[in-house]
């Protein structure tokens, strides 16, 4: 019987108890894309595994793959996020960003990209580098264009202006329309929100949170990015609803 064993860095996007003492973890790598893992013994007490394979936890793993199945069988913690892990808000917005990457990730499929993403969007939160309504919209509307999704909003897809006063955004095509093209539209953004997301999606993805904006910017560019991000994913998320309700 042929066993695989592959060394890899991976983040825990997911936790369920198994039998009494194990847990089936997803995580997600950069070099195998996401994997659902059995995490023998992880419950039982002075395991050597419970810390190294927590949710959001960020850890070198040893795997082996037999019978369709991969389960782990050494683990190093390289990072926690500590930062996030006694404040209910920051951690119900870590578990969304993990339930979203869970959602556009794929079994077997690298994507570093999006692995690097989510954990420069963690370190954001637990490190206090910028304000979760800061965060949240930049990592949705980045996360969107790393899983195939980015909207077009360089110009009008009608008429090519480029810099109108304020523009019309259609969500479900996923492109931007100026006034005169579309007087009505889903969604109105003003020229200071569209900066901000032209910003995020061009930005070198190490300054994705280095932009300030007002308030009232803020609320418009938070609300493009979530309906965005929900009317293309066509799915609600437990965990959003959850942050939504405690913020």
């Amino acid at each position: 019987m042929l066993l695989i064993y592959i060394n890899t860095a991976g983040l825990v996007l997911r936790e369920t108890t198994y039998k009494e003492s194990s847990k089936i973890l997803t995580i997600l790598t950069g070099s195998h894309g996401k994997l659902t893992v059995n995490a023998r013994g992880a419950l039982r007490k002075n395991s050597k595994l419970t810390t190294s394979t927590g949710l959001l936890s960020f850890s070198e793993m040893t795997l082996f793959h037999n019978r369709d199945r991969w389960t782990i069988t050494e683990a190093r913690t390289i990072e926690q996020f500590i930062g996030l892990r006694n404040d209910i808000e920051l951690i119900s917005l870590a578990s969304y960003f993990a339930e979203v990457v869970e959602a556009v990730s794929d079994e077997d499929s690298p994507n570093p990209n999006l692995l690097s993403l989510c954990l420069n969007a963690l370190y954001a939160l637990s490190e206090g580098i910028k304000a979760p309504k800061i965060v949240k919209p930049a990592f949705e509307l980045r996360l969107m264009t790393v899983a195939g999704f980015e909207p077009l909003i360089e110009a009008c897809s009608k008429c090519g202006v480029t810099e109108p006063l304020s523009v019309c955004f259609d969500i479900s095509g996923g492109i931007l329309l100026c006034p005169e093209c579309s007087p009505g539209g889903d969604l109105k953004l003003s020229r200071g929100a569209l900066h901000a997301a032209r910003y995020i999606l061009n930005c070198d993805q190490k300054k994705l949170y280095s932009f300030s904006i007002g308030d009232e910017t803020l609320m418009e560019l938070e609300k493009f990015t979530e309906r965005y991000l929900l009317v293309h994913l066509d799915r609600s998320f437990r965990t959003l609803d959850y942050y939504k309700g405690i913020i």
